[in-house]
């Protein structure tokens, strides 16, 4: 299976891939995701390590099982090669109905056919009063064309 853009990558091509990542987180569906990603895929996310498509899934479940009415923005930071590196932000409640943002960085490596084989995630989490919510566009769904990305004000 081939997932374009394929690397290497340009600064236009990366940044599509990192658009195309962030529209798929959206859609909160975790088989969809996982199928960006190889069969293998490593992953880091925070303190968890694991491995596989299977384990995605799974991990993706709980996620979104937790974090309710979650909005992610991604944007490309760097890029060689077949490597992409993302920061990003994403909003989500609890149960209880405390909002939080999540900063974060990713890592990516990609395969020839375009599929990520490895992904590093560092995330901090800062609760925030829901007035103070930021993206508030339609979920699950992806973030319109008329939302603009982080821009230079990463907080």
């Amino acid at each position: 299976m081939s997932r374009p853009p394929l690397p290497p990558f340009t600064r236009e091509t990366a940044a599509q891939k990192a658009r195309m990542a962030e529209d798929a987180w959206n859609s909160r569906d975790p088989v969809k995701v996982s199928l960006a990603y190889t069969e293998d895929s490593r992953w880091r996310n925070r303190s968890e390590v694991f491995q596989g498509r299977e384990a995605i899934v799974a991990f993706l479940t709980r996620k979104w099982e937790k974090e309710h009415d979650y909005r992610l923005i991604k944007d490309l930071w760097a890029f060689d090669g077949n490597h992409i590196a993302v920061r990003f932000q994403y909003e989500w409640h609890d149960a209880s109905g405390q909002w939080y943002r999540s900063y974060g960085n990713e890592q990516w490596e990609f395969d020839e056919h375009g599929l990520m084989r490895r992904r590093e995630a560092s995330i901090n989490d800062i609760a925030i009063a829901e007035k103070d919510r930021r993206f508030h566009w339609p979920a699950p769904g992806p973030r319109p064309a008329d939302v603009p990305g982080l821009g230079t004000d990463p907080f």
